[in-house]
């Protein structure tokens, strides 16, 4: 489903994050909410999503060797090198590279990158795009129609072409580690302002003339007051959603700038879709090992992520969750 979709199906719900915020425990509550094959997915998804956070966060402990080492020392002092292109062995359990370097190390480094980069771009996204929303639903005029122009033209090139763009930019030729997790970042982020800004500038349109609003704006309250305080908690039910599937999207761009080359060098950070562009020549000699861990370990987080989006736009929107409901009680949806 696109994010348009969810964006204007969950609009219906507005408020519905707030009232289960209000009910106890929100994990708690929705989980509670969910049924059948709906919290089979939702648990799935969590548990992906679960792993691949805690692989991130532990990976200096649990991967066995650094993210770019091709060499051991022994235990009578001496440096042995990593054979290159091994097959998964009891000192490799994924493995070892073209280059040397252990597959199942680059894979819970990678994990690490990828986590701080979706971060990164999430956070950016968000404190950019809602407050533009804000400010075009609610004031409209010209400045509505100039965001919605420059959004628009973002919006309208495909997310790939625009991250590798932005990349280039942001990057200046440097592939260091903070400058290719930064490029990275912000390449994301120009990716993702435009969808933020339409589902808060539409939503503000929808709720700028209710009578809390008017009420505060009566009262004398600021422009800024009415914004953030009035307006802000009630727009924002459906960016848990999006913010999900937004993060999978930012896993396959950050993967697919890296299979492209504007990803960030190896003996800087790991990185997934590097390692598979590295592993194609290894697929015709038969080392299936160097691609198919680093694009298992892709598959699978997108794959949580993406259950738990759909999963809470079941849970959280109410008309999908008034025809699954029915459907339940043998009625028609």
């Amino acid at each position: 489903m696109a994010i348009p979709d969810i964006v204007s199906e969950s609009a219906a719900g507005a408020g519905e994050m707030a009232a289960v915020a209000g009910r106890g425990r929100p994990g708690l509550r929705l989980l509670r909410m969910s049924a059948g094959l709906q919290r089979a997915t939702l648990v799935a998804g969590l548990v992906l999503i679960g792993l691949f956070v805690l692989v991130a966060l532990f990976a200096p402990l649990l991967a066995p060797y650094g993210f770019a080492q091709n060499s051991a020392v022994r235990g009578d002092g001496s440096v042995a090198a990593f054979a290159r292109d091994a097959a998964p062995s009891a000192q490799h359990w994924f493995g070892t590279s073209v280059r040397g370097e252990d597959v199942l190390s680059r894979v819970m480094w990678g994990a690490r990158t990828a986590l701080e980069v979706i971060g990164v771009s999430l956070v950016l996204s968000l404190l950019v795009g809602v407050p533009l929303g804000l400010v075009s639903g609610y004031l409209g005029g010209w400045v509505d129609r100039a965001l919605g122009v420059v959004m628009d033209a973002i919006y309208a090139f495909p997310s790939l072409l625009l991250a590798i763009v932005v990349s280039i930019v942001a990057a200046g030729g440097s592939s260091s580690g903070f400058g290719g997790l930064a490029a990275a970042a912000i390449a994301i982020t120009a990716v993702f302002v435009p969808q933020y800004f339409r589902v808060i500038r539409n939503a503000t349109v929808a709720v700028k003339t209710e009578p809390y609003v008017d009420a505060a704006r009566v009262t004398g309250a600021s422009t800024a007051r009415i914004l953030f305080r009035h307006i802000l908690a009630n727009v924002t039910q459906s960016l848990p959603v999006i913010i999900t599937l937004n993060g999978a999207e930012a896993i396959l761009t950050l993967a697919g700038l890296g299979f492209l080359g504007f990803g960030i060098e190896p003996t800087q950070a790991a990185e997934w879709g590097y390692d598979l562009n590295k592993a194609l020549g290894d697929i015709s000699n038969g080392f299936w090992w160097t691609s198919v861990f680093p694009g298992v370990a892709i598959v699978l987080v997108v794959m949580g992520m993406t259950l738990v989006g759909e999963s809470l736009n079941e849970v959280l929107n109410p008309l999908l969750r008034t025809r699954v409901s029915a459907a339940r009680a043998g009625g028609k949806p």
